[in-house]
Order: C-alpha cells, then structure tokens, then sequence
C-alpha cells in the first residue's frame, strides 16, 4: 500500500513568547493522500499557516506524528529533513521569493542544484517546466521583465521541478487581478489533475475553497470541519501543448510595474483550481 503524501496524527505546535507557552494547534489529525486537492480555511490565527508549515517539512510538532511521503519528521536530522523536503514537498507564496537579478531559467533550476544535477541537466528540465506553464518564451527574462502572472508561474515551475508529491500554495492568489488568478488556477487544477501531484492552498477566498476536492476548517489551533465539497469543475479549455487557453505562451498584456507585478500589486498568488471530473475528495464531516 503506497504511503499517504502527508499524514499528521494528534499534532500539537506550541511556542514559547516571552516565558508563555501559545499553542498553535492542539491535536490536529489530517491525511492528505496523492492527488488530493484540499483547501484549508479559517480566520487569522486559526492555526492553518503553522499547520502548512509543519506538512512543508518546514516546522517540526511539539507533540503527536508527523509523516511526510512515509517517514517520521521526529526521526530525521535537520539535513535528512531538509533533503526530504527538497525531494517531496513543492512550495508558492504569495510573494513569490524569486532572485531578482536571475533569469526565469535560473531561478526555477535552482531546487535542482541542491540535489546535484548537473547544469545541463538542470536547465534543461526548468526549461521544459517553463514550457509546461506557459512560459517557454520567456527563459531569459529577469522577475522585473515579466507580469505578476508570469512570476507566479516561475514559482510554479521552480515548485514542481523536482517533482514533488505535494504542492503547498500559501494565499496563492491574495495579490493577483481576478483574470490573472483565475488563469494561474486553472493551471494548478490541471496540473493536480495530470500529474496526480497533491494541492493544499492555504485560502481565505471561498470561491477558490469551493473549486478543491476537499475543503477543511480550523479554528482555534483545531480542525472543526473536514469535508468533500459537493460538486465538481470542468478542466480548462486547454490550448496548445495541453494548456488552459489562457496561458498559451504569448506576448503578456498584463501591466507591468519596476518590481515586475502590476500597478501598486505585489507578485503573488495562484490559487483553487478546476477539479478533474471523477476524482473523489477524502475525509468526512466532522462535528
């Protein structure tokens, strides 16, 4: 039996602020099986950021089991965690971290140096990446040549290069115009839907909560809500090469600002996606 991508039994997250112990989460419990699409939802400070950061590898639980692809974080060294999460775990933010003085190539090949691929090697597979979204055009350009769309789908392809199992997007469409997230979402949709990698997007956005498979709630530290949304979303028209028509590579009309997002917009988001028809949801209600 194939190990869930995630699986978290009993977590707890506490940190220590000035000698007070504040618990983040207090016994959460979640699977995330591949090719899940789940949005986590809940106020600020309900605890879905920390618990993003703890399926990311990028945290470790106070107390209860975390697994990653099968292995206990508990058990790893800080490289062995480091080296899992490289292998596994693919991250988008909301601002996209892209190094401003590297080309859009360079910038997604970079996970690949960590693992010691060649530089052949690497930049040949970030270049078919960038072609996958839409983006083969534009292997040259620097961030501040390129749309916020454009940037967040450099992010995108520096996330899934090393072809992880799990795809975590944090508020992935909190600094995109509507038209721009909508098109980077139906990206991620169709990439969960072809390459069975698992999406978790951290939302506050419930129209993007309601295009996932599955869509969980916190409050206070805990899950108060783990249920498979009704309903389903037809795939993207797709263009050329398989992809959404709205990101088949072509001149960006999108404005541009010094920073490389549009006017007064930060670089940032991706989002919900359009669900395959057929693929079930996982979990079930909870009181």
């Amino acid at each position: 039996m194939t190990a869930p991508a995630v699986e978290a039994v009993d977590v707890s997250r506490t940190y220590r602020l000035d000698g007070f112990s504040v618990p983040a989460l207090r016994g959460v419990s979640l699977t995330v099986a591949a090719g899940d699409h789940v949005a986590l939802v809940g106020p600020s400070g309900s605890g879905k950021s920390t618990l993003m950061h703890l399926l990311g590898g990028l945290d470790r639980p106070t107390s209860g089991r975390l697994a990653i692809g099968g292995r206990d974080v508990g058990s790893l060294s800080a490289a062995e965690l480091a080296a899992l999460r490289n292998e596994t775990i693919g991250f988008v933010f909301q601002a996209f971290h892209l190094l401003p003085r590297t080309s859009a190539v360079d910038n997604v090949a970079l996970p690949l140096v960590y693992r010691g691929v060649g530089a052949r090697q690497r930049r040949e597979r970030a270049a078919a990446m960038l072609g996958r979204v839409g983006l083969g055009h534009r292997l040259g350009h620097r961030p501040n040549q390129l749309s916020g769309g454009e940037q967040q789908r450099v992010a995108i392809a520096r996330a899934l290069v090393n072809d992880p199992a799990v795809l975590l997007a944090d508020e992935p469409t909190g600094n995109l115009d509507s038209v721009t997230g909508e098109a980077v979402l139906k990206l991620l949709e169709r990439l969960n839907a072809e390459s069975g990698v698992a999406l978790v997007l951290v939302t506050h956005d419930d129209e993007v909560a309601t295009r996932a498979g599955r869509r969980i709630a916190m409050r206070d530290g805990v899950i108060v809500a783990d249920s498979v949304v009704d309903g389903s979303h037809d795939l993207p028209v797709s263009g050329p090469g398989g992809l959404p028509d709205t990101l088949v590579p072509a001149p960006s009309t999108e404005p541009r600002s010094a920073s490389g997002s549009g006017p007064g917009r930060m670089s940032g988001g991706t989002g919900g996606a359009t669900r395959a028809t057929g693929r079930r949801g996982h979990g079930a209600e909870r009181p």
